[in-house]
């Protein structure tokens, strides 16, 4: 099992292989996902060109090929239905093609399942019905029965964001249900069967387009555990993480895998709702979280960001969202020593961290023989700032370390950032409010929020704006776990939903969070009433964060209380479930359930009763697989690895999740984002 992450990098650049083998001479069109998936795997669209691709366009309706192109690929992350084939069949009918490949990321068995075949069954034979009759209306939208159109399943599925930590670009928004979903799911079923609660919920019990996202997942690490060669054992720790986990253990294609599979492994699913204090804290000391929190998104990506080239011009301005220079970005997976450089960023503290910045920098600029002052210290971004104009004029070094100066400028441009002086503010408030929780009950602490509720007329820069207000009261209500609802708690509730509705409508300008939550595009399209709505909505979903822990046995608190002689602190629901899993007395972990694949597991399961059998344990296998269900943070993924090195440094870990977190995405995911009917594209 050895270089097991080394293996699914390799995995995700041989489906890439697989497109580039169709791109020579063709136009290509890519979705978002894909793309993404490119953009970490292989170095975007330089490797499609490189394969001989003409042209490397957006998956839109708005674009075609041109008259002498006679050749398209098109790649998609979605099922070839609904919004999908509108678009191929738009691009196709604007363009005079008279070949077309079509990539899919979604396996076929899903494609059946969402064409109504029963449990998605492939049938007997390798017949592949619907990509058949795809290729059938490719040619009749080209004008020609003769000229040729394929259609191929390439699982697409990840973006590697580091040799340990692996995204999922088109789960993005896949997030665990919430009471109130559990509301909306009772409200269409008959009295008498009607749910209890979210625990009691199974796969055929969800929405038909949460059925096929789970299924389209499951889909995808089949395909990936098949590169690896390795048969799984399913965990899961919360609601849908059991589904999902569920689904995998009785995959029909899965089972075959794991006949003849030679490796084993783990795999683990755990609802990011269990924990949304790891997700919207700033205790994590990492430079790369910082990066990513504080500098804006890459247009069309979710987990890369923004990096401002203006430094390294002529160009004279002081406009930070200059658009005439293309931006930078984080993601160098062709450039070793770049890659190098972003690994360290990933898994080491700031302090180190901005220290291998500056040693990077310095040995790149001797290599070019460019006269930098070394000096020793404390590594300031005017310092950083100060080594990389030694590189301005200089073509040969801009070329050679162009991926390293992106690096060291989003390291620049993070340390500089406003955002960044509020980093610690939050982090002394936070910590704060651990002291505060155990001393005194949650209506207090929502009485000291209040004062610092401010409109927008009169914050400060160093005021918290009313997203940060959402990601405090974010923190608040998941540390905090279960609550005592009284008058007293409605009545602190009351207040700071008021301060709240008068922040926002006196927004000037409505920042995309707050358009998503308050369904307004604009602050002129906000009625005091809207707003009244929109934060009775987050109060209804704070308190349902607070239940999220209900059911657990010994997962039940991630609040440690302090004592005469220590502080009380937090203990990310992350490190208590591997810690479990290492427990050197190995009891059957209670909340970490597991999820057998059928009769052979349940019958080991009832003789277990009468005689020693052992039920299958995280910890028996050389590799250990996290899917983080709702997404992910930097510090979490550094601190898995930590762990496990501690406690058993023989064992392989990788962390799989829907999306790579910033504080600022659980407010969108928890309160502006449909966790039943995912847009599916159907």
């Amino acid at each position: 099992m050895s270089g097991c992450p080394a293996a699914v990098l390799a995995a995700c650049r041989q489906a890439w292989e697989q497109v580039s083998a169709k791109a020579k001479r063709a136009v290509v069109f890519v979705d978002a996902a894909c793309a993404e998936s490119l953009h970490w795997a292989g170095g975007g669209a330089g490797r499609l060109l490189e394969a001989g691709a003409l042209n490397v366009k957006e998956f839109s309706s708005f674009e075609a090929g041109a008259a002498d192109q006679p050749k398209a690929v098109f790649v998609v992350s979605s099922l070839l239905k609904g919004r999908a084939v509108d678009i191929v069949r738009d691009i196709v009918s604007l363009s005079r093609f008279q070949y077309c490949v079509v990539f899919t990321a979604v396996s076929h068995a899903v494609h059946l399942l969402a064409h109504g075949a029963p449990g998605g069954a492939e049938p007997e034979g390798s017949s592949q019905a619907v990509f058949e009759q795809f290729e059938e209306k490719l040619c009749q939208w080209m004008g020609n029965m003769n000229y040729t159109a394929e259609v191929r399943h390439v699982p697409l599925l990840l973006a590697p964001i580091s040799p340990h930590l692996f995204v999922t670009p088109a789960f993005a928004a896949l997030f665990p249900m919430t009471p109130q979903d559990l509301a909306r799911i009772n409200s269409s079923r008959p009295e008498k069967k009607k749910f209890g609660s979210l625990n009691d919920l199974d796969f055929s019990s969800l929405p038909p387009e949460l059925q096929l996202q789970v299924r389209t997942l499951v889909s995808g690490l089949n395909s990936l555990f098949e590169c690896l060669n390795v048969r799984e054992e399913c965990f899961a720790v919360g609601t849908l993480s059991k589904i999902i986990a569920g689904d995998l253990a009785n995959y029909s294609q899965a089972k075959n895998r794991r006949k003849t599979a030679q490796n084993r492994a783990s795999v683990i699913f755990i609802d990011r709702t269990l924990d949304l204090t790891g997700a919207v804290g700033h205790h994590g000391d990492s430079l790369a979280e910082k990066i990513f929190s504080v500098l804006p998104r890459l247009p069309g990506h979710t987990n890369d960001v923004m990096v401002n080239m203006v430094e390294l011009t002529a160009l004279q301005t002081k406009d930070e969202t200059c658009s005439i220079i293309a931006p930078g970005c984080l993601a160098q997976p062709n450039d070793p020593a770049a890659k190098a450089l972003w690994e360290s960023l990933m898994n080491l503290r700031q302090k180190e961290a901005v220290m291998e910045v500056r040693r990077h920098l310095v040995e790149a600029a001797s290599r070019e023989n460019l006269p930098i002052k070394m000096s020793m210290g404390r590594v300031t971004p005017e310092q950083l700032s100060s080594y990389i104009k030694l590189f301005k004029n200089n073509f040969n070094a801009l070329r050679n370390h162009c991926g390293l100066l992106q690096l060291v400028l989003a390291t620049i441009q993070a340390l500089k950032h406003p955002q960044n002086a509020k980093w610690d503010s939050f982090l002394a408030f936070e910590r704060l409010l651990l002291q505060n929780i155990g001393e005194s009950e949650i209506p207090s602490v929502l009485n000291q929020l209040l004062p610092m509720i401010k409109s927008h007329n009169e914050r400060t820069a160093n005021d918290y704006s009313s997203e940060d207000f959402l990601v405090l009261l974010v923190y608040i209500y998941s540390v905090v776990g279960e609550i005592k609802a009284g008058k007293e708690l409605d009545k602190a509730e009351g207040e700071v939903k008021k301060a709240l509705v008068q922040t926002f409508c006196d927004e000037p300008e409505l920042s995309s969070l707050l358009q998503k939550i308050t369904g307004c595009e604009s602050s002129h399209h906000l009625t005091f009433q809207k707003a009244t709505v929109a934060v009775d909505n987050i109060f209804t979903s704070l308190r349902d964060v607070t239940k999220a822990r209900m059911h657990m046995k010994q997962f039940n608190s991630v609040y440690v209380p302090g004592s005469n002689t220590c502080q009380a602190t937090y203990k990310p629901l992350l490190k208590q479930v591997v810690e479990e899993i290492f427990n050197s007395d190995r009891p059957d972990p209670v909340d970490i359930e597991h999820l057998s694949a059928g009769l052979t597991d349940l019958l080991k399961t009832g003789f277990s009763m009468f005689m020693k059998v052992s039920r299958p344990h995280p910890s028996d296998h050389p590799l250990l697989i996290f899917y983080m269900v709702g997404g992910v943070t930097v510090s979490e993924v550094r601190m898995v690895r930590d762990l496990i090195s501690a406690h058993k440094p023989g064992i392989q870990v990788i962390v799989l999740s829907s999306t790579l977190l910033t504080p600022l995405n659980i407010p969108e995911l928890l309160f502006a984002t449909d966790h039943l009917q995912p847009d599916i594209g159907i």
